[in-house]
């Protein structure tokens, strides 16, 4: 049995989460001691036991310690993970960090499979749906992973009801990434995006990020778009092409937020991924260790920094499959 403090790292869901996936894919019993432990209100929460819940329900595992607020989780996988071919689960929390995590499960599952998740597509501290599905799974495609999701409803935080139809189709044979240069800067296209909002509100996003990018060497092409959502809502979503790579930006209106404050934010993030020579941003690689652990080789890749939660999932990842990743710098580099 694996025994892990998972209060390490950021102190979030993330060790959780990872923890979970892996324990399902190799079958080895674990015990979490401190979950989310340094968190102003520890322990687990309503969208962490649904997560629990459904991978538990996958292969018949014995759970103990789930229930809210428990700090304490040990999790027994007692067969192969068996999943339905359409999957609707409705979380409290991020979706798209429940997408995440079910992507190698369900890779690995040996059908096609169709998940309807519903919560919370944009918030600002978790991917958007756009880092997801114009980003993250197009270089997943890359190494053999063969899945796309479509935004049916954004679902904006606290609320959520957001609605996100994905489909996950058998993985056949992964292929080690080479993501060491991100190349020249090629063209920056991006969405301002309105839910219930009266459309000056892109047009003043549209105009600052003009004034801000126009000084870029790249062809800039922005557009205006709208979603449904339960609740009135603005974003922002900037995607930066390399010869090698890529980045998504994202930025998230608020009640009070000026539109230009809004596209100063995305600008902002956007300059400072340029200012890094990494490949990739440093949530992407950390999320890429765990579906590039199966790869037939070896991987390289270079983040523009290195994050604590990249170095748990590095441990993670070599503790449950015995992968070796080597991180060659420190948190913050």
């Amino acid at each position: 049995m694996i025994t892990f403090d998972a209060s390490r790292g950021s102190g979030g869901g993330f060790a959780l989460r990872s923890a979970l996936v892996l324990s399902l894919l190799s079958g080895r019993p674990m015990r979490l001691t401190r979950i989310r432990a340094r968190r102003i209100s520890p322990g687990l929460k309503l969208q962490h036991l649904r997560t629990i819940e459904l991978l538990a329900r996958a292969c018949d595992a014995h759970v103990e310690g789930a229930v809210p607020g428990s700090q304490s989780l040990f999790f027994e996988p007692r067969r192969e993970a068996h999943w339905e071919p359409a999957i609707d689960i409705d979380t409290p929390g991020s979706l798209t960090l429940l997408l995440e995590t079910l992507l190698v499960p369900l890779s690995f599952s040996g059908q096609v499979c169709h998940p309807r998740l519903a919560g919370i597509t944009h918030a600002a501290r978790s991917p958007a749906f756009e880092n997801l599905a114009w980003h993250w799974l197009p270089l997943l495609g890359r190494a053999g992973y063969r899945a796309d999701a479509t935004l049916h409803s954004a679902g904006f935080a606290p609320k959520g009801g957001g609605i996100v139809h994905a489909t996950i189709q058998p993985a056949a044979g992964i292929v080690p990434l080479q993501l060491t240069r991100r190349g020249a800067l090629l063209r920056v296209s991006g969405h301002s995006v309105l839910a219930g909002l009266s459309p000056s509100v892109s047009e003043r996003h549209i105009r600052q990020l003009e004034r801000r990018l126009g000084i870029l060497d790249a062809p800039l092409c922005l557009a205006p778009a709208v979603v449904r959502a339960t609740v009135p809502g603005t974003y922002i979503v900037l995607q930066a092409e390399f010869e090698h790579s890529q980045q998504c930006l994202f930025a998230l209106g608020e009640l009070g937020k000026p539109p230009e404050a809004v596209a100063n934010e995305a600008a902002d993030a956007l300059f400072a991924a340029l200012a890094s020579s990494g490949a990739l941003d440093a949530h992407s690689a950390s999320q890429l260790l765990l579906p590039l652990s199966v790869a037939a080789g070896d991987s390289h890749l270079s983040s523009s920094r290195i994050s604590e939660q990249m170095l748990l999932a590095a441990e993670l990842t070599e503790l449950f499959l015995g992968t070796t990743i080597d991180i060659d710098g420190r948190p913050g580099e």
